[in-house]
């Protein structure tokens, strides 16, 4: 059976720079766009808040959010979390068209735990945990992630940006069913300019229905790789950005093929370039493959170029038989960039998260993925602050942590990038050597190992206190990893507050938790949204914990965002509210002299 790939193009996205990644699709008119396998649009009605003199919305709201899509989201949930109100003022009328964005990690999956929109994620997303590699048509590597019995969650699912933001949106909805107002979300609503002051910021925000101002405390900018506050700014994102252009092509395409990343390097039926498969909910199919130099990228979208291409790549993998339409289509083209800082303004009241904040190539799947960890980490130091708990000193250490994330996370992806695209004909032949060998040789097919995401270090944090030597275990500034508990997981006790963990093995004789204790009370009378667990451990469990130090005895402190802060063997007294007081940058107490 052949193409049946509708008359009607499917939309297909501008060309974007290595910055700015792939633009949003030109619709015609008020046109919805058109539903993909299972998922259907909703377009959301622009409105007017109540304004006084018909130009200026009363108040000042804590945090306003430039952009409604993940990250921005993501954002809004995580303030939701620690009682902080937001608006988001969103441009577009919809979620996103296209895919985009379609491997979430574990990590980001335990973030999205904690926003409350889990079940969702793991209903629809298809879980995987490895993937081939083919030289020309042999098989040469193959990888698998981390994945053991510790472990609740997957260490990769494919789900498509259009249900990732619909999900978050649906979060959204219940947390205002709960909570009416916690988080606005302005539709339609673009950003139009912006002013600070001592006193915070004045937005102008533009819809269909008109325009008006409104008063900011905090302003993030979540508004992607064309972010207008990053341009009003005078901001430019520094790297590198790669010659390498890829076209996706997303299909609908009933194949049995289990969910697993494939990639053919210098395949036959498209010698000198790299293609990739990736199985998506509702049959969807994305194909990514490589341009080679002097081909044209508008050439390459065009319907019958792209259904020629998709043809033949069937027809070699032995789908040829197969029926499929296409229902979406971008060009991509890698850069690993970034701001210098991620706060900026007069008073430094102006913050930047996921695209907005740098661009990162799509090998590993870092791009999204390192905008819910931007996300996660942002949101409990702006809350903090927002409440007045925590000096505003804590958001330097957001903009220092997560740009030390990025160049952790674009050494890997870089490298991943160099063996998929090529940056020159040197690169290209060491890559024709290290293929052509590996078939023979398993230890160079390591070289062609994706470098798939993972929980960052924060090895240098200004938060972090140094704690009592244990023998093992995440130090501080590690994510805390998962393990199993006698009832549920590890991962169930953390977030969105200050967690101290304490682990007592009962044959060895109760835990002195009275300095704990003490401290844990006067932080917790300061508002600090802190608890505390003591683990029991039976002798099964004590062993499995045994890699993380945690033996009788041990306590960590964890961050909100799941990094431990501090750890110790037996704390003195006071050193755990210390060490508190050091990671959320708390304010002085201010005596009452009257």
């Amino acid at each position: 059976m052949t193409n049946t790939s509708a008359l009607i193009p499917a939309p297909s996205a501008c060309a974007g720079d290595a910055a700015s990644g792939p633009l949003a699709p030109q619709l015609d008119g008020d046109a919805l766009p058109p539903a993909v396998g299972a998922f259907g649009y909703t377009r959301y009605a622009p409105w007017l808040p109540p304004l006084e003199e018909g130009v200026m919305e009363p108040g000042r709201h804590p945090v306003v959010i430039a952009g409604g899509g993940p990250v921005g989201m993501s954002l809004a949930l995580g303030l939701a979390n620690h009682g902080v109100r937001s608006v988001i003022l969103e441009a577009d009328d919809t979620v996103c068209v296209g895919s985009r964005a379609a491997c979430v990690s574990r990590r980001s999956l335990e973030i999205i735990e904690r926003l409350g929109a889990l079940p969702d994620f793991l209903a629809k997303g298809l879980a995987w945990t490895g993937g081939r590699s083919f030289y020309k048509t042999e098989e040469v590597f193959r990888f698998e992630m981390p994945h053991d019995a510790h472990q609740k969650l997957p260490p990769m699912i494919n789900l498509e940006q259009y249900y990732i933001e619909q999900y978050l949106l649906e979060a959204i909805q219940r947390r205002n069913a709960a909570q009416p107002g916690l988080i606005d979300i302005r539709w339609g609503t673009e950003l139009s300019g912006f002013d600070e002051d001592a006193q915070g910021l004045t937005l102008q925000a533009r819809n269909a229905l008109g325009s008006y101002a409104l008063h900011a405390a905090w302003m993030v900018a979540c508004d992607g790789g064309q972010s207008f506050v990053r341009k009003s700014l005078g901001l430019n994102l520094e790297g590198t950005a790669y010659e390498g252009r890829y076209v996706i092509i997303d299909i609908e395409l009933h194949s049995k093929h289990p969910t697993e990343r494939r990639a053919w390097f210098d395949p036959p039926w498209n010698p000198g370039s790299t293609v990739l498969m990736h199985r998506q909910p509702d049959d969807i199919w994305r194909i990514d493959y490589q341009l080679r130099a002097g081909q044209d990228s508008e050439e390459a979208l065009q319907p019958d170029n792209v259904r020629e291409f998709v043809t033949r790549h069937l027809k070699a993998i032995g789908e040829g038989h197969l029926p499929w339409k296409t229902v979406w289509t971008s060009i991509y083209r890698a850069g690993a960039m970034t701001l210098q800082s991620y706060r900026h303004g007069k008073q430094g009241r102006i913050l930047f998260a996921g695209n907005a904040a740098h661009a990162m190539p799509i090998f590993g799947v870092r791009g999204l993925n390192s905008g819910f960890d931007d996300a996660d980490n942002l949101a409990w130091k702006l809350a903090l602050v927002a409440r007045g708990l925590s000096d505003a000193s804590l958001l330097d250490s957001y903009s220092t942590e997560r740009i030390a994330a990025f160049h952790i996370n674009a050494e890997s992806a870089m490298r991943s990038t160099e063996f998929m695209s090529p940056p020159s004909r040197g690169f290209d032949l060491l890559r024709e050597a290290a293929l052509s060998l590996s078939g023979a040789h398993r230890g160079i097919a390591s070289l062609i190992n994706p470098r798939q995401t993972q929980a960052v270090h924060y090895a240098d944090s200004p938060l972090s206190s140094e704690g009592g030597d244990l023998p093992a275990g995440p130090k501080p500034g590690e994510a805390m990893p998962e393990q199993a508990l006698d009832d549920g997981h590890l991962t169930d006790l953390i977030g969105p507050d200050f967690t101290v963990l304490v682990f007592d093995a009962p044959q060895d004789g109760a835990v002195n938790l009275a300095a704990c204790a003490a401290d844990v009370t006067r932080l917790l009378a300061r508002g600090l949204p802190l608890r505390m667990h003591v683990l029991t451990l039976t002798s099964a469990a004590q062993a499995a914990f045994a890699e993380l130090g945690a033996l009788q005895g041990a306590i960590y402190l964890l961050r909100p965002d799941g990094h431990v802060a501090a750890r110790w063997r037996r704390p003195a007294p006071g050193v755990l509210a210390q060490a508190v007081e050091r990671a959320a940058c708390l304010c002085p107490i201010v005596e009452n002299t009257q």
